[in-house]
Order: C-alpha cells, then structure tokens, then sequence
C-alpha cells in the first residue's frame, strides 16, 4: 500500500525502473507474468511508493501503445474477478452475492477507456443476464469466456 510517496517525483520512470529491476523491459510484461493479480497486489510488488492507480494508468497507456486495449480490458475484469469474487462465479445471485458481482462489475466498469464503455456494459449486461458457470474465475484475459464477450478489434 502507498505511504503518499507515490505521487513525488518521477511516477513514470519509477515504474519502468521498479519493473527492469525484477528483469521485465515493460509493465505488461510484468503484470502478464502475474495473471489475475489485483492492481494493488501488482503495486505493492514494485514498492510502497507505488499506487495502484498508477499501475493501471501506465497498463493502459502501454495497451494503447501496442493497440491492444481489448485486452486490458479484459486483463482488468480478470484482476477484479480475483480480488472481488475469490471463490469465482457464485451459483446463486441471491442479494449478497449479487452485490459482490456488482462491484465487481461496477469496479471493472470505472477502470474502464471510455472507448470501451459501452462494449463493457454490453458485457455486463451479458453477465447478469446469462451467468458464465458457477465457480468460473478467468485465469488470464485470453480466458475463453471473455474473449467471446470481449472479442479484440483493433487493427
């Protein structure tokens, strides 16, 4: 977690600093190598001088880079799906696990470009409405579930 030195000095090059030392030449190279691991998971292995946030903000802008956006969509829904529904999928949307989905969702959703927004809810919509199995819990972006509801389209 943070300490509030986070947001001194250098951000970005801190980052691309913090991950070179754990010998990857970028940040999704280091998240990849850690598949479905919450954002502030990923941040504290790089530093208590590192937030979250900024884990996410330099994801995207490397996913942009590479045109690759779909994909960290995907990727984020996978790190959300970890930390807010452990156990994956619940078999019941009764009211408490209902909520837990939707923050999940509603995490997922407020991480998300506003290129992709509606592509999201789409999703969403989806996922309420014709639940993937009991138990699921994506494992990596390239998950067969997510990419038929998120299939990529950039060029």
């Amino acid at each position: 977690m943070s300490d509030g030195g986070a947001w001194r000095g250098n951000i970005k090059a801190r980052l691309y600093e913090r991950v070179r030392e754990r010998g990857y030449d970028s940040l999704t190279a280091f998240a990849d190598a850690r598949p479905a691991v919450p954002l502030y998971v990923l941040a504290d292995e790089l530093g208590n001088d590192v937030a979250a946030v900024q884990v996410l903000s330099g994801l995207l802008y490397e996913a942009e880079q590479h045109k690759r956006v779909t994909r960290f969509v995907r990727d984020v829904l996978v790190r959300e799906v970890a930390e807010g529904l452990p156990n994956g999928w619940p078999p019941i949307l009764d009211d408490a696990s209902r909520f837990e989905v939707a923050m999940t969702l509603g995490r997922w959703s407020a991480y998300t470009p506003e290129t992709h927004e509606e592509r999201v809810r789409q999703v969403c919509d989806v996922l309420l409405a014709s639940p993937p199995p009991p138990g699921w819990r994506p494992l990596g972006p390239d998950d067969e579930v997510l990419r038929t509801l998120l299939p990529d389209e950039e060029a």
